[in-house]
């Protein structure tokens, strides 16, 4: 099944915990601690119908000053930004922040969970090392989405694993699969910061070479 098909037929918590691990792999773009997601985490596992999710999101977005991102057209301004691929990667990611909707309803948890997977994937192709975002389509990840995967980069096929992973982890087991879905996302967070962190040294390498 592709992640349109599993986005389209999952429930609310899935739909939360598929936007959330999305941001939760993005930290490192917004200069959060590993730790700073996990009340919205620990709502999605709690039997409380998450009751306290509204809250936990205003708190979060207060933390991380997510609270003016918010781009034209909420959700939907999930769009590129300027500047260098570091900055329009942690735009896209600040901006999946302050669109996460307070309410918990299908319809508002299913348009930004659609659209924190695809702001996901093009800060993985933004900040893709082989480089090849340009050549291979520019900033569209529709067909990836979709099922067609040909030609993926290793970086960008993993994101598209995982989110894949989340979604199938919360249809199978719900509340018992966060614990899980936040594994994956553990493990997809280190990944990209290390990403990160290699294109910080390169900058710092290439202005070094500039001045000497």
């Amino acid at each position: 099944m592709s992640l349109v098909e599993l986005i389209a037929q999952a429930d609310e918590r899935g739909l939360a915990a598929s936007g959330l691990a999305c941001l939760d792999r993005c930290i490192p773009l917004l200069g959060g601690d590993d730790e700073v997601l996990r009340p919205l985490w620990a709502s999605l596992a709690g039997g409380d119908a998450w009751a306290d999710w509204e809250e936990r999101v205003t708190k979060v977005r207060g933390e991380l000053g997510a609270g003016d991102a918010w781009g034209e057209g909420g959700a939907a301004g999930l769009g590129p930004g300027g500047g260098s691929a570091e900055d329009e990667a942690a735009l896209l990611a600040r901006r999946m922040l302050a669109a996460a909707p307070g309410e918990r309803s299908a319809r508002a948890l299913r348009e930004w969970a659609d659209a924190c997977s695809v702001a996901a994937l093009r800060i993985h192709r933004l900040l893709d090392p082989v480089g090849k975002a340009s050549e291979e389509g520019g900033s569209s990840v529709t067909a990836p989405r979709e099922g067609r995967t040909e030609g993926m980069s290793p970086l960008v096929a993993a994101e598209l694993r995982r989110q894949v992973t989340v979604l199938e982890l919360l249809a199978g087991h719900g509340a018992n699969g966060v614990r899980q879905a936040l594994d994956v996302s553990t493990e997809g967070r280190r990944v990209l910061r290390a990403v990160v962190s290699r294109r910080a040294r390169g900058v710092e390498l290439r202005s070094v070479s500039r001045e000497a």
